[in-house]
């Protein structure tokens, strides 16, 4: 039997939450093709999107995608953003919400499990990798997402 993520049932949480609390629930997700968003909104391969009621008509959140419907520019637009595109959920107010890892596709996220398992080990030296003074620091990710302990 095959388990359905938590992920859409977390997604649905917060933003009732938000809702519960007067917040206005926003949401960050990576735009790719099967990400149905209005043409020039996107910046960097992203867009974050506000879910309040005031914003969207016919909002559905499904195990698979969320479905809405958004102005842009005065201009109504039907939206449809998969779950596994999503990568936060949060109220614009206070930051409060969550963040979550894209989903790769089966072949990006073994190459991505071998890169990191080639981060931990040794090199041809035998020296750890992580230990070496030479390999270069990685960039910082920068987030607008308060931690929230």
């Amino acid at each position: 039997m095959s388990t359905v993520s938590t992920k859409p049932y977390l997604l649905r949480a917060i933003w009732e939450w938000c809702v519960d609390q007067g917040y206005t629930p926003y949401l960050a997700t990576l735009v790719d093709e099967n990400t149905r968003v209005p043409p020039g909104y996107a910046r960097d391969g992203q867009i974050v999107l506000n879910l309040s009621a005031d914003a969207t008509g016919q909002l559905q959140m499904e195990n698979e995608y969320i479905s809405f419907q958004g102005r842009f520019g005065g201009v109504a637009h039907s939206l449809v953003i998969p779950v596994a595109n999503v990568i936060a959920i949060y109220a614009r107010e206070n930051g409060q919400g969550m963040a979550f890892e894209p989903a790769l596709e089966a072949g990006e996220e073994a190459d991505e499990v071998n890169a990191e398992a080639a981060d931990t080990t040794a090199d041809a030296s035998g020296e750890p990798a992580e230990n070496m003074a030479d390999a270069p620091p990685r960039p910082p990710r920068g987030s607008h997402l308060k931690v929230v302990k």
